[in-house]
C-alpha cells in the first residue's frame, strides 16, 4: 500500500537511527522517538479534536520538530495539512484558511500576534498552541499530548487521498491550493533517492522554511526515506550554517541562489572544513553560472535543481561532471518522469528550440483545491502538467530553463527571456543582485528594465551597465533602463515579485 507515512515506514526498519538535530534546543531525535511523537498527534486529531478522514488542519509554524510531528501525525490520521507561509500578512492567511475549510489551527508562539487578529476575521472551531495560549479558550499541544497519553490511532490512507494542501506563493493573483495526494511524497522520496543517489549516512542541513514544498522535498523527505539524519536550523544565517556543515558533518546541502550568493560572501566560506560535502544543490530559481564557478574554485560541486509545488521539488537529475561541464543546466528527467517541450500548438519542438516545458509522472500533484478552471489549464487530459517554465534541451537529452512563459515579453517581435540577461548581468563586479521585466513601451511593444543591487561601497552608471551588456548579448537583449535598488522584493523562498518591480517603475 503506497501512503505518505515515510516516517512510520522508516522508524520500522531502522527505529534506533539518529533522523533529527534541532539546532535551537539541541535535541536530537531517532526515528523511532520522531514516530512516536507523530502517532501522539494522530491521536489528538482523531480523538481529541474528533476529526475525520480529509479535514483540514491549519498549522502556521516555524522550523521546529513539532512541525514535523504535526505533519507526519497529520499523514497518520488521514487528515489534510495546510501549512501556512508564516511570511504572510492577516488578510492574506484569512483567505487561505477559508478556502481550504480549516477546522482547526495550530500555531507556534512567535505568531500570536497574528493569530489574534485572525480570531476576529475567520472563525475555526479549535486552535492548539504550541506554546501559551493567546487567546481564552485555546487549548495547548502539551495538555493535548498528556491526555492522548500513548494511544497509536492511525487511519488507512489510499495512494489518491489528499495529505496536504500547498498553497502557491500567489505572485501573481491569489495563491491556489495544490492537492498534494499520499504517493506524491513517496515518489519524491523514492525518486529523489534513486537519481540524487541518496545514502543512509547522509547529513543535510534545513534552513528553508518548512511550510514550502522545498522545505519538505528537499531533503527531509528523501533523507528520511533513505535513514540519514537531518540538521534543523529555526532560520538562516550564513556563519551558522557553515559552523552546522563543519560541525555535523554535512554532506548534501540545498538551498536557493540568493543563498548561495550570501554563503559564498560569508567569511566562513573560506575557513570551514568541506572535506565530507558530497554536493550542493540550488533550486526555487535560475542559478547564475558565476556561483557555480565559486564553488567550484572552493572544490565544490553546485548542482541545479527544479522543480515545482505542483509536480515536487526534484524533477530532474545530474551527475557532479554534469554539473560542471553543462552549468545553465537542470539535467535529465528522473526516472519514471517524462518531460517534453512543445509550441503554442501543443506540437513538441526539435532540439535547440524553446518550448514550455511539460512533465507528467507519479510525483504530479492531484489538480488545485476548489478550482477545477485552473486545473483544467494546467493539467491536460494525457496528464501532463503545464508548467508555464520556457526552456530548450540538446542533443544528449540535458534541458535548460530559459524563463518563465509569463515573464517573457515581446519585443519588437523579438521574444526576449529574462533568465538569459540576468544570468550575464550577475556576472558585473559590481552587480550582487538583479531582476529583468518587461514594460510597456509605445515603438517596440515592450522593453526590458533592468533593477539591481549594488555590491558593498559599489558604484556605476547606468549607460555604463548597457555598454557592458552590449559587448556581451544581443543590442535586441540589452535592457533600455537601469534601476539601482537597496534589494529586490522577493518571496520567502527567493522568487522575485517581478510585478511589483513593474508597478514600481510604472508609479
Amino acid at each position: 500500500m503506497i501512503h505518505g507515512d515515510i516516517l512510520g515506514e522508516r522508524a520500522r526498519l531502522t527505529p534506533d537511527s539518529e533522523a533529527l538535530l534541532e539546532l535551537k534546543t539541541n535535541r536530537r531525535f531517532s526515528y523511532g522517538e520522531l514516530n512516536s511523537r507523530a502517532l501522539k498527534w494522530a491521536g489528538i486529531f482523531r480523538n481529541s479534536l474528533g476529526l475525520s478522514k480529509g479535514d483540514r488542519v491549519g498549522l502556521l509554524c516555524g522550523n521546529r520538530v513539532e512541525f514535523l510531528d504535526v505533519f507526519f501525525g497529520a499523514i497518520k490520521a488521514g487528515v489534510v495539512l495546510v501549512p501556512l507561509n508564516t511570511h504572510l500578512a492577516a488578510p492574506e492567511l484569512e483567505e487561505i484558511i477559508k478556502d481550504a475549510g480549516v477546522l482547526s489551527l495550530i500555531y507556534d508562539g512567535e505568531f500570536s500576534e497574528i493569530v489574534q487578529t485572525l480570531h476576529l476575521q475567520v472563525a475555526v472551531e479549535n486552535r492548539i498552541a504550541l506554546d501559551t495560549p493567546i487567546i481564552p479558550g485555546d487549548r495547548t499541544a502539551e495538555a493535548l499530548l498528556h491526555l492522548v497519553g500513548s494511544a497509536v490511532c492511525t487511519q488507512n490512507s489510499l495512494p489518491e487521498d489528499l495529505c496536504a494542501l500547498l498553497y502557491t506563493s500567489g505572485t501573481t493573483g491569489s495563491p491556489k491550493g495544490v492537492m498534494i495526494p499520499h504517493r506524491m511524497p513517496v515518489f519524491n522520496g523514492y525518486n529523489t533517492v534513486m537519481c540524487w543517489q541518496l545514502r543512509s549516512d547522509d547529513v543535510s542541513p534545513i534552513f528553508t522554511p518548512l511550510y514550502h514544498a522545498g522545505g519538505l522535498g528537499a531533503f527531509l523527505i528523501p533523507i528520511f526515506t533513505v535513514g540519514g539524519r537531518i540538521v534543523l536550523h529555526s532560520r538562516f544565517e550564513p556563519r551558522e550554517v557553515w559552523h552546522t556543515i563543519e560541525k555535523e558533518g554535512c554532506t548534501v546541502v540545498l538551498g536557493v541562489p540568493a543563498i548561495w550568493k550570501m554563503l559564498a560572501e560569508s567569511p566562513n566560506f573560506e575557513r570551514t572544513d568541506i572535506s565530507r560535502i558530497r554536493w550542493l544543490i540550488s533550486g526555487g530559481a535560475p542559478l547564475p553560472s558565476s556561483l557555480v564557478e565559486v564553488y567550484h574554485k572552493r572544490g565544490l560541486v553546485l548542482r541545479q535543481g527544479y522543480g515545482l509545488t505542483e509536480v515536487g521539488v526534484n524533477c530532474f537529475a545530474m551527475t557532479d561532471n554534469d554539473a560542471w561541464e553543462r552549468k545553465g543546466s537542470i539535467g535529465k528527467p528522473m526516472m519514471f518522469t517524462e518531460g517534453r517541450l512543445v509550441n503554442e500548438d501543443g506540437r513538441e519542438v526539435p532540439a535547440g528550440e524553446v518550448g514550455e516545458l511539460l512533465l507528467r509522472g507519479p510525483h504530479v500533484s492531484a489538480g488545485y483545491w476548489h478550482n477545477p478552471d485552473a486545473t483544467a489549464d494546467a493539467y491536460d487530459e494525457k496528464g501532463f502538467f503545464h508548467t508555464g517554465d520556457l526552456a530548450t534541451q540538446d542533443e544528449d537529452g540535458f534541458f535548460y530553463i530559459v524563463g518563465r512563459q509569463k515573464e517573457m515579453f515581446i519585443s519588437g517581435g523579438v521574444n526576449i527571456y529574462p533568465a538569459e540577461i540576468e544570468s550575464v548581468l550577475s556576472r558585473h563586479p559590481a552587480v550582487l543582485d538583479c531582476a529583468v521585466v518587461g514594460v510597456p513601451h509605445e515603438k517596440w511593444g515592450e522593453v526590458g528594465v533592468a533593477f539591481l543591487v549594488l555590491a558593498e561601497n559599489m558604484e556605476i552608471k547606468p549607460d555604463e551597465v548597457i555598454k557592458w551588456l552590449e559587448k556581451r548579448i544581443a543590442r535586441y537583449k540589452v535592457p533600455k533602463q537601469i534601476v539601482v535598488l537597496d534589494q529586490l522584493p522577493r518571496t520567502a523562498y527567493g522568487k522575485v515579485l517581478r510585478a511589483a518591480l513593474v508597478e514600481m517603475f510604472s508609479k
